[in-house]
């Protein structure tokens, strides 16, 4: 078989945890990702930057593309030596149209393969505790579109046949039409006390599930508030839920976190905010860069074991040290020899941990105050000190080493940049309210993403904004856009207890 050249992948019905590992590493390697609206943000967070990204999702009353538009650009993409991913929600081939599109490849002879997803036809049900099929209950299940104009002369559906079924009858994208389809199962003999339930936003942390009978369930919904995309169960599968209902969603379920970290420091607190059921959306606001002048930190580099202390106020800085070590082929397993070693805090230290540096010092409070206390107490003015640190740093370290006397080597290792290819991803967010917080582990990041916004403050009033700690919320309330709560302890850990005690009502 040739090597295909589009996947055609399904992503399973929410939960990321529940797509194929098959779909995971296409994902991961694709040059080109064709994706739906009902794909967890999670999963597009698996594409390598390069990726190019199209989104071509659909609800019941807008699509973005035609479907004749998404198979042209399935065929225009497809050159040879690209991945083609065509991401879609649920099954490619359950409702998901890729039989249509499967066969728009093979009309154009392009190899493709197709990697099945769990159906949210069975997933949903199984997340609210109803098993579609049960030995006393039900030997079988249909699965039938609910999206069928009721409207039109003649129904592709045999209503009659679907009414005297005896299994588990199961709706797809049937929200608009749940009066019509209770009333026409009623209409052909179904018993109005058959139970239903409705899952909606079935396996994701949002989730909710309403039950009722064909002759409720379309008020119960309605007072209930329910949206797509939801999933219809008819049958007496549903007078389980009660007992089997095993799915409890987290504390930060539905609630949308934004992170505004540079990218390859966001994964520890969007794992975090994930674990308690938020949905992250990540705008990185900043990137870490060299320094100006990187004289200095060649020469420290070239010479780590002739100091006395050795101070990190960032695991940037233990990034951007240790990146310059590794140029000079300084591969010493304890490159500052008798030195103590400061950092700033847990983070910092853990950073240094990782490399082999261990029997670090860290202060009680976890900023330059804290470092320049440990200093005042312990540094002898015949001592050296070499300091590591962001290009734009505040001067509380230098100050005290300068005021002991000690002599100090101070060395920018990185400085942090404005990052502009979010800026439309998170005006856009912020405009329609997609967004129920904004958190901030940096002054740099809360000055970064109000010049993001040009500056207007207003388009911040409608999302929670964190702070990681006094420092930062310091600079919030200067810029005039003061955190709702900064975090107890200055760590990603106190970021997210903040943010889970103001949106999750943890304690």
């Amino acid at each position: 078989m040739e090597e295909a050249q589009v996947f055609l992948v399904g992503a399973g019905p929410g939960d990321p945890g529940l797509m194929t590992l098959r779909g995971k590493e296409l994902v991961e390697q694709a040059d080109v990702l064709v994706y739906d609206r009902l794909v967890a943000p999670e999963i597009i967070g698996w594409v390598r930057p390069e990726c190019e990204m199209i989104y071509v999702g659909k609800t019941p009353d807008h699509h973005t593309f035609k479907q004749d538009e998404i198979n042209a650009i399935l065929v225009e993409k497809a050159e040879p030596g690209k991945k083609v991913v065509r991401l879609k929600g649920g099954d490619p081939f359950v409702f998901g149209r890729g039989g249509e599109e499967a066969e728009e490849l093979h009309a154009h002879n392009i190899p493709f393969e197709v990697v099945p997803g769990i159906s949210s036809s069975i997933a949903a049900p199984a997340y609210a505790g109803i098993p579609v099929t049960h030995r006393k209950m039900a030997s079988s299940f249909q699965v039938i579109t609910g999206h069928e104009d009721p409207t039109k002369l003649m129904s592709a559906l045999n209503w009659e046949q679907l009414a005297e079924f005896k299994g588990t009858l199961v709706f797809l994208m049937g929200m608009k039409n749940l009066p019509f389809i209770a009333e026409v199962l009623m209409a052909y003999s179904k018993p109005a006390d058959t139970p239903v339930a409705v899952v909606e936003h079935g396996t994701w942390q949002n989730q909710r599930v309403i039950t009722g009978t064909l002759e409720t369930i379309a008020l119960n919904v309605m007072e209930a508030g329910f949206t797509n995309p939801a999933v219809i169960v008819v049958g007496e599968v549903v007078t389980l839920h009660d007992q089997l209902k095993w799915f409890t969603p987290k504390p930060l379920a539905g609630k949308t976190v934004g992170i505004t970290r540079a990218r390859h420091q966001s994964s520890v607190l969007r794992d975090k905010l994930e674990a308690l059921g938020a949905t992250v959306e990540e705008f990185p606001v900043l990137v870490l860069r060299d320094p100006d002048d990187t004289t200095l930190l060649k020469q420290a580099a070239a010479q780590p074991g002739t100091f006395d202390w050795v101070v990190f106020t960032s695991a940037n800085g233990v990034k951007m040290f240790f990146k310059e070590l590794a140029a000079q082929e300084n591969i010493d397993l304890n490159p500052f020899g008798k030195a103590r070693v400061i950092a700033v805090g847990p983070a910092t230290a853990k950073a240094l941990e990782k490399r082999g540096v261990k029997s670090v010092l860290t202060p009680d409070s976890f900023q330059a105050e804290g470092v320049a206390d440990i200093l005042k107490r312990m540094l002898e003015s015949d001592q050296r000190v070499l300091l590591v640190r962001a290009q734009e740093a505040r001067t509380v370290v230098q100050d005290m080493v300068n005021t002991i006397g000690a002599e100090l080597v101070d060395v920018p290792a990185y400085k942090t940049v404005l990052r502009e290819d979010f800026k439309d991803a998170l005006n856009e967010a912020l405009r329609e309210g997609k967004l129920d917080a904004l958190t901030f582990a940096s002054s740099s990041a809360a000055r970064n993403t109000l010049t993001l916004v040009d500056g207007n403050k207003e388009l911040l009033t409608s999302v929670k904004l964190f702070s990681i700690g006094p420092l930062t919320t310091q600079t919030m309330e200067e810029l005039g856009i003061a955190p709702t709560a900064t975090a107890v302890s200055s760590t990603i850990d106190g970021l997210v207890g903040a943010v889970a005690n103001n949106l999750g009502g943890l304690e």
